[in-house]
């Protein structure tokens, strides 16, 4: 955990990012789930986003559900893949929630985006690949969700933005910093200085999102899009792809020589591992490889 989450984790009295108003009292529907699939699919979750009153706004009971649902998932060794999608249909997830927001004195208002960012963080953090299904509205703190994510798939008819500067705000999730590193500093700056909303292909135009199709009778395209993904990395070792996203993740924030090392340990950790002797056997006896995730 980060210096500055313990920080946090201080000031609020509890060892896990939490936030808590004590002008709210929020109900404890379900707003945030877990699915893990079966079948074919087995080895991929999914993280469904169900508050249908507020657009699954971030509000506190929801943030505090997704905190919980991804620190569950951060040591599960048989997970291959974790999706991110919503039951609504036409939205992601359209930001914070606003109504809520505007009840909070400015130390409760800095205290929630802290745990936001912090949740964020924990998503980026997860071992496995994780990809974000885009169907609809992602704005705002919606984005830096997906933005935390691995890879994105979205609809055409989704409409994607950091939209904080209208509302007197910039983005404080992760957004000034998760942005640039996905589409480049000068086109983060105009998407964020204006606070423009665009459409799926237009995302998938500037490198936002990696998958842009056109939306389905059933207002999944987007989802099922993400499930192809899924289904080209099952079959891949899982030990090497959890690798492979640490040594992407960590050597994309340093310099080339720090990458590299953080490369060299990473590829140390596959070579004593049942699933490389499995590939290297597969290849020699020309069979699809079984891999164990060992």
């Amino acid at each position: 955990m980060a210096s500055w989450l313990r920080v946090l984790a201080s000031r609020t009295g509890s060892a896990a990012p939490r936030i808590r108003s004590a002008r709210q009292i929020h109900g404890a529907g379900e707003e945030v789930r877990l699915n893990r699939l079966q079948g074919a699919h087995q080895g991929v979750a999914e993280v469904v986003m169900n508050r249908p009153a507020a657009r699954n706004a971030l509000g506190t009971t929801f943030v505090n559900q997704m905190s919980s649902v991804v620190e569950g998932l951060r040591h599960d060794d048989q997970l291959r893949v974790v999706l991110f999608k919503s039951e609504l249909q036409g939205v992601f997830c359209a930001g914070a929630d606003l109504k809520e927001r505007a009840q909070m004195d400015p130390s409760e208002v800095e205290l929630f985006v802290h745990g936001l960012r912090a949740l964020m963080s924990e998503i980026a953090q997860l071992p496995m690949p994780t990809i974000a299904a885009i169907d609809g509205y992602a704005l705002g703190g919606g984005l830096e969700l997906a933005l935390a994510c691995d890879i994105r798939t979205a609809a055409f008819s989704a409409k994607l933005g950091l939209i904080e500067t209208s509302r007197g705000l910039l983005p404080g999730a992760g957004g000034t910093q998760r942005l640039p590193r996905t589409i480049g500093l000068s086109q983060a700056k105009e998407l964020i200085f204006t606070g423009r909303q665009i459409d799926g292909q237009q995302a998938a135009g500037l490198g936002l999102v990696n998958k842009a199709v056109a939306q389905n009778d059933a207002g999944d395209a987007a989802y099922q899009e993400a499930l192809l993904l899924a289904s080209e990395i099952l079959p891949q070792a899982p030990v090497a792809v959890r690798m492979a996203k640490r040594a992407l993740t960590g050597g994309s924030q340093v310099d080339l020589a720090t990458g590299l090392a953080i490369e060299g340990m990473c590829y140390a950790q596959v070579i004593p591992t049942l699933d490389r002797l499995e590939g290297m056997a597969a290849f020699m006896e020309k069979r699809p490889p079984r891999f164990s995730g060992r």
